[in-house]
């Protein structure tokens, strides 16, 4: 269970305080798939950053498994984001020197997996994302748009996380790959019993999730 209460993120921006998230509250159940949508400027990054423990928020608490993240120190806070956070970008950021298999491996082996699971594990989550095994050996550059978001998907599921958080994962992919990658997402989330939060300014994908949270100057609309 995500459970974030009174979230407010200010900034100081020259003389004046910005306010980037103005008293959020809101709760998404273990297995759930949630959207955040609003204009450009409406705090979605800001709350994504918030919630992934990347930044701390000015008052209010995030509560992840029964953790609350807005009161964790810094040696917490890097071993929340290597444990319960699972996160999937826009531009894919694999690391072009590895295979798709290494790349999936990568944050088991910071977890201190043992290698034989770790290839284990990583094969059965590309197979899961349905990349075919002789892609598996591919590096990024040999595969497409769609294939490289479904190895950066496993490898945000590689260390078991309690939140999965995306950022655009479909602005650079066509529309009919778009939507296969959110389908994908939208089985994981129950098969994984993960919570997945996707940030996405495409409202007809956003209307297909299980809810859809909408941000309007900081503030949550409903």
């Amino acid at each position: 269970m995500l459970e974030v209460k009174n979230l407010v993120k200010k900034f100081q921006s020259g003389d004046s305080v910005v306010t980037a998230t103005d008293d959020i509250t809101f709760t998404v159940p273990d297995g759930q798939f949630a959207s955040i949508v609003g204009r450009s400027g409406s705090g979605k990054s800001t709350l994504l950053s918030l919630l992934g423990a990347l930044d701390k928020p000015t008052s209010g608490s995030i509560v992840v498994g029964g953790q609350d993240v807005a009161n964790m120190g810094d040696h917490q806070l890097i071993s929340y984001r290597g444990k319960s956070i699972g996160f999937v970008f826009q531009n894919y950021n694999l690391v072009p020197s590895l295979t798709a298999l290494e790349n999936v491996m990568l944050p088991m082996e910071f977890a201190k997996m043992p290698k034989l699971e770790r290839i284990e594990r990583a094969k059965s989550l590309l197979a899961e994302v349905e990349l075919e095994p002789d892609q598996m050996d591919r590096k990024p550059g040999r595969l497409s748009g769609g294939q490289q978001q479904r190895v950066a998907i496993a490898r945000a599921l590689a260390n078991k996380p309690k939140l999965i958080l995306a950022d655009e994962p479909t602005g650079n992919l066509d529309s009919a790959t778009g939507k296969m990658i959110f389908d994908l997402l939208h089985q994981l989330s129950r098969k994984e019993n993960t919570t997945i939060i996707v940030v996405t300014h495409d409202l007809e994908i956003a209307g297909k999730t299980d809810r859809t949270f909408k941000l309007d100057d900081g503030k949550l609309v409903k």
